[in-house]
């Protein structure tokens, strides 16, 4: 089982604002993105690959003021959208609140993490229309919407259909251009960061420092506007 960094997730109020943010602070406009009907969601993308993170990219996600609730039996949205505290942060700001780790074996992964007394939630299948062909995806998502260990504990991806031959082939990192941004590191602190190190050992999943303290999940970019270091502050 193989299992990386795949994106950040940053949540705005709006995908207007986001993109204004994105251009404020990070100093490009983001790329085309898609809608999530199950969870009633968009999004706008920006990749931030490197040789050391080759899939990472940016994703600015919105509720949908267009669409529907999300679909699940608890009518909850991903990534904890629908939390009222969530909620009055990003309306002073967009935010970032976790990141997805891409894995190439979604049942050991789930498995390794109920096997540390973890439940991630079931992986959801979905699917958008691109340029090239229909991109399809299975992710993590809880019923209840939370997220784990605060953010700390990226849900789980797992690209293309599971008997593709070429997963990865419509993988965002394909379809975005350059955009002079770059991941240099996710670094965590977190009360139960011993907890959260046997989740990342199980995983398999590296090359990220975690220690003890209030709860944060803090991204570091270099960017048009010089190095940026984006933070969920507990959220």
């Amino acid at each position: 089982m193989k299992t990386q960094i795949d994106h950040l997730v940053v949540v705005a109020k709006s995908l207007e604002l986001g993109v204004q943010w994105c251009e404020a602070t990070l100093g490009v406009t983001p790329g085309p993105g898609g809608d999530h009907a199950q969870f009633g969601t968009h999004n706008r993308l920006i990749k931030i690959a490197t040789p050391t993170h080759p899939l990472a990219y940016l994703e600015i996600i919105a509720i949908n003021p267009g669409a529907t609730r999300a679909s699940n039996a608890a009518g909850k949205r991903w990534f904890d959208m629908d939390d009222a505290a969530l909620q009055a942060a990003i309306a002073k700001s967009p935010r970032l609140v976790s990141f997805v780790a891409q894995t190439d074996d979604m049942p050991a992964a789930r498995i390794a993490l109920k096997k540390q007394d973890i439940e991630p939630g079931l992986a959801v299948h979905a699917s958008r229309h691109t340029r090239k062909g229909v991109l399809h995806w299975q992710i993590t998502v809880r019923e209840d919407g939370q997220r784990l260990f605060d953010g700390a504990l990226p849900s789980l991806i797992q690209w293309g259909k599971p008997d593709a031959a070429e997963p990865l082939r419509l993988h965002p990192r394909n379809s975005l251009p350059r955009s002079g941004i770059s991941l240099q590191s996710i670094a965590i602190t977190h009360p139960t960061a011993s907890k959260l190190q046997a989740a990342y050992d199980a995983l398999g999943l590296t090359g990220i420092a975690i220690n003890d303290g209030p709860a944060n999940v803090t991204a570091t970019l270099k960017t048009p506007k010089g190095v940026i270091t984006l933070e969920s502050l507990g959220l």
